[in-house]
């Protein structure tokens, strides 16, 4: 599957992307489909997301050098918060588990 389409905000007005891409900015009202219209909204859901794992999961700023090392940050960060998500489930589960097991007990009688 190759990309053709690259959906930005308007803080890349300015872009320098190959000509093979065709570059749609958020608020553009010319020329968009439906289809269009649905990547963008799709776009705008995941946007506090990758928010989100940029100030929590150290996606702010990377030390790895090369474009291997860039991969290698994205995939560390999203299996970090990954885990974080599964630990919280995890925590639930178990709290849950732990209480229906309480109240299956019987109550003691105290005289």
């Amino acid at each position: 599957m190759e990309t053709r389409r690259i959906h930005v905000d308007k803080g890349c007005r300015g872009h320098n992307h190959p000509h093979r891409f065709r570059v749609w900015i958020s608020g553009q009202v010319r020329r968009v489909t439906a289809s269009i219209r649905r990547e963008m909204k799709r776009r705008a859901a995941v946007e506090p997301v990758i928010g989100h794992i940029k100030a929590e999961h150290r996606m702010d700023r990377n030390y790895l050098k090369g474009r291997i090392d860039d991969r290698i940050n994205a995939v560390l960060a999203a299996a970090g918060y990954n885990f974080g998500l599964l630990l919280r489930w995890l925590a639930e589960f178990l709290r849950d588990t732990i209480r229906a097991f309480l109240d299956t007990l019987p109550a003691e009688n105290i005289a």
